[in-house]
């Protein structure tokens, strides 16, 4: 077994792991050809080549206005499926705080002031507005990371669940991948143990299938699951207006979306690419495409995703066997010399490879644009000071009467 890893190694231009494995005990082999042997390598081959995308159509939603005339249908329609047991909710919660300056899972971050509030907290007690709501329990997915996993379990556990039920909430971890250098070679988080990263928002469908989540889907016998990220304090989720709106309009999933503040507003836009929904990256947008109006005078690419979306479970079965593109991030990523120094980069030394969760909207037959009040639903906290910070997080929070 070593030596076909060896040579597997030797292959794909990594000696230096080979080297190093000859300087371990029998045991520590065993364990790093273990870990070698579960790990994709075929991102060793990801290239920055941008994927060649399709002809663009505006993708128009379903308005704020609109919502508000049909809301009480809608509403009764989702807290109906609600109490059918026909919705679940998935976390991503897999990311570290660090660009807050804070080195623990970053639904930890504390985002109260006179009081503690954490930002697992105010997403739960979002999702527990709904419940009651409904009189009854929504399953809860929490995906994790390597890195975080231990820490986010004994955080909410210790929490005792900030009042939800723990009989509801369901823990997995992310799938891994290997990070490399600059050459392409890959590196060591420690003695025997190869680097990896978490292998981006993506894959939490492929994860909850490795993990035996679906499992728990099949046999609860879900028919829909709505996904949201965990930097969006004022995230509204399982949203039963949302959802009861996706059903009757027959698609297959569905985003919510904000109006963009201004043309040049650095966000994704969801709109279609060869007649499927997808999302375009604001860097990808022609001056044409941002400038666009429609004939009321409205941006004709006006709607921006923030990482809340809704979808079929059948049609996520399909998507399995289908490989997402792998994005390469250039990152600060610590790491191990083979001589056992451990080394903490200033600057971004290394690459990750990451799939995305919009690469996921684009797999759907089709998606309902489901617009929501920027200022009511959608507070991220990405940076520790200035835009989608810590401070403009809690004027949100203050604004829609949270006490910090």
């Amino acid at each position: 077994m070593k030596h076909k890893t060896s040579e597997i190694l030797n292959m794909m231009h990594q000696e230096h792991i080979v080297k190093h494995m000859q300087t371990l005990t029998e045991q520590e082999q065993y364990e790093m050809v273990r870990q070698i042997e579960s790990l994709d390598f075929s991102v060793l081959n990801t290239q920055d080549n941008e994927l060649k995308r399709g002809t663009f159509a505006p993708l128009f939603a379903t308005t704020l206005l609109e919502i508000e005339q049909n809301r009480e249908r809608y509403t009764e329609i989702g807290l109906q499926a609600i109490r059918h047991g026909k919705v679940g909710t998935v976390l991503l919660a897999g990311g570290q705080g660090s660009r807050l300056g804070f080195d623990h899972p970053k639904g930890m971050f504390n985002i109260g002031v006179e009081h503690e509030l954490y930002i697992f907290e105010c997403l739960i007690n979002n999702l527990l507005d709904v419940v009651k709501q409904a009189d009854a329990w929504i399953p809860l997915f929490i995906m994790t990371s390597e890195e975080n996993n231990k820490e986010t379990r004994e955080f909410i556990e210790k929490n005792d669940y900030f009042g939800y039920s723990s009989a509801n909430v369901f823990f997995f971890v992310q799938e891994q991948l290997p990070t490399v250098d600059t050459n392409g070679k890959l590196m060591l988080a420690d003695k025997g143990v190869i680097k990896t990263a978490p292998n981006g928002n993506g894959g939490w469908y492929a994860s909850m299938a490795k993990t035996g989540m679906l499992q728990i889907v099949k046999e609860a016998k879900l028919e829909w699951l709505n996904v949201f990220a965990v930097d969006n304090v004022l995230q509204r989720i399982a949203d039963p207006c949302f959802i009861g709106a996706v059903i009757e309009s027959g698609k297959v999933s569905g985003s919510k979306v904000v109006a963009k503040a201004d043309p040049e507003e650095r966000v994704g836009v969801l709109c279609l690419e060869d007649g499927k929904p997808s999302i375009v990256e604001y860097y990808e947008m022609t001056d044409e495409m941002i400038q666009s109006r429609e004939s009321d005078g409205t941006l004709s690419y006006n709607y921006g995703v923030i990482l809340n979306y809704l979808f079929r479970v059948d049609k996520l079965n399909q998507t399995l066997s289908v490989k997402l593109p792998l994005h390469r991030a250039f990152k600060k990523i610590p790491y191990m010399t083979p001589d056992g120094e451990y080394i903490k980069p200033e600057e971004p030394n290394a690459y990750k490879f990451e799939t995305l969760a919009l690469d996921m909207v684009k797999l759907q037959d089709d998606c309902l644009a489901y617009e929501v009040d920027r200022s009511k639903e959608f507070a991220p906290v990405k940076n520790k000071t200035g835009v989608d910070s810590v401070e403009t997080a809690r004027e949100l929070l203050r604004l829609n009467g949270v006490e910090l």
